[in-house]
């Protein structure tokens, strides 16, 4: 069993393919934007990354897009480098249920921008919600609410 495994459980417990809805919403709580999505997490067994994570987006209009998130393990959490964010994933010690993970990010190229998001996953692992809090100078501009259910444990293929 890696470390990363050993020392993020709740995190390793979302391996797998997750399809969802990814919902955008002002500041006001008008709805911007909707559409959906496939999140492949691996915990890859070799190479230069202790986790990646690969989303695709499809909207109803017919337009997608693909981005690659891969981390490295560091102390207490993996750490995120890219062309589109720097941040941080940890599990939440506090959570005695074992079912929340918390990240920050900072946006490359939006200096005043920074995300929080919050993961709530079931006890099954089957199920997760996420929740974004995007900042800019210091005060909400968009927050994000994410629906997910597992659709494969296996990231073969992937």
């Amino acid at each position: 069993m890696s470390d990363l495994r050993m020392k993020m459980p709740m995190l390793a417990r979302q391996e797998g393919v997750w399809d969802g809805v990814y919902r955008h919403y002002d500041a006001a709580g008008r709805l911007i934007d909707e559409h959906r999505s496939r999140l492949v997490c691996r915990l890859p067994a070799a190479g230069p990354y202790d986790y990646h994570q690969t989303n695709h987006y499809t909207w109803a209009d017919g337009r997608t897009e693909v981005r690659d998130f891969p981390a490295t393990f560091r102390g207490d959490r993996i750490w995120f480098r890219n062309e589109l964010i720097d941040g941080w994933c940890a599990e939440v010690p506090l959570d005695e249920a074992c079912r929340t993970l918390m990240l920050y990010w900072q946006r490359i190229g939006e200096p005043d921008t920074h995300l929080y998001e919050m993961i709530q996953i079931d006890d099954a692992a089957r199920q997760r919600s996420r929740v974004w809090q995007w900042i800019t100078d210091g005060r909400v501009r968009m927050r994000t609410l994410i629906d997910e259910r597992k659709v494969a444990d296996s990231t073969q293929g992937y």
